[in-house]
This record gives structure tokens, sequence and C-alpha cells, in this order.
């Protein structure tokens, strides 16, 4: 152990040590890591920790399976990719639901409205994104009945909004993602402009939309949602793989072209809004 660790550390380890449920055995770790010195030190502590505490959360998750069956939250993962609402009680997850997707949740002033996830489409630029709206978090999630399905939901995703009212609650959310190990990037909401916040939703994401068009036509919709730094090749895989056998050479046009109908090979980096026409 370091020897500069906590008097608070000290006690939680007291904890742990003198824990006899599963349960008790990851709070006790779980306050090990919150007031662990984070340094260079102890980063191979803490790295333990975290081991210690996925292992633990495995079994008490075994456990649960059998007892429950499969899990009632569990929601299919469809589109682009995923963008999760996370925040507390009466945070505007719901109205931010509904002003970016179809979707219409239930909207109240009574705290704790969504008990299940909710879900709806964004239509950014014609690229479907999933958006789940996840009810509201509390201290010690994982705990709850709903806590480790949720929690996956959120894991599995691609972006994280964060919704809060107030500062305590903004550090208590940060505090939950980081000791169930959620590592995802994150923006706020802070009621922007529909258009503007759509935008920073995408330019947070890993991925880029690029149009396909045939020769003396116009570019084909909807656009192809890639991963950013995808080549002319991946964008040939995913329009068929008989494009791959018989490539010739494209065409393009866009930010990645160094001019209009630059003509181009399998291995050019394509940049987000660039058209490409495949010949073959």
């Amino acid at each position: 152990m370091p020897t500069n660790v906590t008097h608070e550390y000290k006690e939680a380890e007291k904890k742990y040590l003198n824990s006899r449920t599963i349960q008790e055995k990851i709070e006790g770790l779980q306050d090990m890591l919150k007031n662990l010195n984070k340094h260079k030190g102890t980063e191979k502590l803490e790295k333990q920790l975290k081991q210690k505490i996925s292992k633990l959360k495995l079994q008490l998750e075994e456990r649960s399976k059998k007892k429950k069956g499969s899990s009632k939250y569990s929601i299919k993962k469809e589109g682009a990719a995923r963008i999760v609402i996370v925040g507390t009680t009466n945070s505007g997850k719901s109205t931010l639901l509904s002003r970016i997707t179809n979707a219409k949740p239930e909207i109240a002033d009574y705290e704790f409205t969504t008990k299940m996830p909710e879900q709806g489409v964004m239509d950014y630029k014609g690229v479907k994104l999933q958006v789940v709206e996840i009810p509201a978090l509390t201290k010690n999630f994982y705990f709850k009945e709903e806590g480790p399905p949720l929690l996956s939901i959120i894991r599995d995703s691609d972006l994280i909004i964060l919704t809060f009212r107030n500062e305590d609650e903004r550090k208590m959310l940060f505090e939950e993602l980081y000791l169930n190990d959620i590592n995802l990037p994150i923006i706020y909401y802070n009621n922007e402009n529909v258009e503007k916040l759509k935008e920073l939703i995408w330019n947070n994401l890993d991925i880029i939309h690029v149009f396909t068009k045939m020769p003396g036509k116009k570019p084909s919709y909807p656009p192809i949602a890639l991963k950013k730094g995808s080549l002319i090749k991946d964008l040939t895989e995913f329009v068929h793989k008989d494009f791959l056998k018989n490539f010739k050479y494209a065409r393009i046009w866009g930010k990645s072209a160094k001019h209009d109908g630059q003509k181009i090979g399998l291995n050019h980096k394509l940049e987000d809004g660039d058209i490409v026409e495949l010949h073959e």
C-alpha cells in the first residue's frame, strides 16, 4: 500500500476487510477508490481496486440473473450510434429527448417520472442516431434493482448527454460513472438551440457521413455512416463486396479532395460530408 493514503482511505479499507456480503465488499472497495489520492504512484493500486470491483459485480450480477432471468430493461442497439441521456430527477431528460428525437415521453413536475428507458431516433443530415433516456441516476445506483442493466445500456453507448440541476448533482453523476467504470465522451445539456445541440452531439461522435453517387447523377440519399478515419476501401466494402473485387478507382468531392472530382484509390482517407463516385 502507498504510504501517503488518506485517513478516509484507511477507514474505507477497514470497512472492506470487515465486510461479509458481496455488496458490502463492493461498497468498501468503491469508498477506497473514491478516497485514493490519484497520481502516478497509485495507478497500479487504482487498477487493482477496479479489477476487484468488476469481479465482485460480475458475481452479484450472475446471482441476480439466476433469480430473475433476462432483464426487462434491455434495449437493442440500433442506428449509426447510441446516445444516452443521463441525469438526476427533474433535470430535463425527457424534455431533451422530445426536443431532439421523434419520441413523446411523459413530462411532469413530480420526481422520477421516467420509470423505464425511453428511446427515440435523432436524424442528423440523414443519419439515424438512437437516443435513450435513462431513468434518473441516484447515489449507489449500481445497488438499485434496475442499476446493473441500466448501467450496462450506458456502457454500451457512444456518447453521454449529462443533465443536472446543481454542482452537487453533477459531482454525484460523475462519481457514479467513474465507480462503474464508464468512460465515454460526455457533453452537457444547457438548453441550447436544438440544431446547435445536434451539431454538438455529432461532433462528439466517432463517425462521419459520406454520400455515394453514380456517374452523371446526383448524390444518393441517405448518406452512409462510417467511423472517423475510414478509407475508400471501407466505404467500398460497406456498399458491396463485389465493388471491392472489381474496384478500379473512385472520384471524390468534399473536404478530403484536393480538387473536385479528384481520382483516388482504396487508401484515400474520407472526411465528413465527402461525395464519392465508385468505378469498377
